[in-house]
């Protein structure tokens, strides 16, 4: 069961993916470039976590113990670490709304580091088979959070983008 819900959540990562624009789309601003280059960045750092999150995931698969919950927790802090430096470094899209997409990366890089910090404390404090059961169940919990402030991201995105720039 444990592995079925953190198998749905990376398969909802992915589809998140999607809803965020990545993949495709074009604009026909005079910031063409930029916003694109923004675009394509912010898509490549969704892309890379969510692989990362999903191979965190699939160690999880079968039976899982302490040492599988520890080293799945410590492979999505190292993957969500990343993702928040790659967003950081994005800055702010050369748009007229691209302060905006810029304090929707900097909530969702505040809301992910949040989350790993709880999965993270919740894993360390894993104990006995229902410890660890519980453990999981938090790993897959922040793991749908995280899905759907990447959505709300994106739909922030969007209500930012009303030109279509990004």
């Amino acid at each position: 069961m444990r592995a079925l819900r953190l198998g749905l959540a990376a398969l909802m990562l992915g589809a998140l993916l999607a809803a965020a624009g990545c993949g495709g789309g074009s604009s026909s601003s005079s910031n063409e470039s930029s916003a694109d280059d923004w675009a394509s960045g912010l898509c490549s750092a969704l892309t890379t976590w969510t692989n990362s999150v999903k191979s965190a995931g699939d160690e999880l698969k079968g039976n899982v113990s302490k040492d599988s919950l520890n080293t799945a927790s410590d492979d999505i802090k190292s993957a969500s670490d990343t993702l928040v430096s790659d967003l950081k470094d994005l800055g702010k899209p050369n748009t007229k709304q691209g302060q905006d997409a810029k304090n929707a990366m900097d909530q969702l890089s505040n809301q992910v580091k949040s989350d790993v910090t709880q999965m993270q404390s919740d894993v360390k404090n894993a104990s006995g088979v229902q410890g660890a059961a519980t453990a999981a169940s938090s790993v897959s919990t922040a793991l749908s959070t995280m899905g759907n402030q990447i959505n709300s991201a994106a739909s922030k995105l969007d209500a930012a983008d009303p030109d279509g720039e990004l």
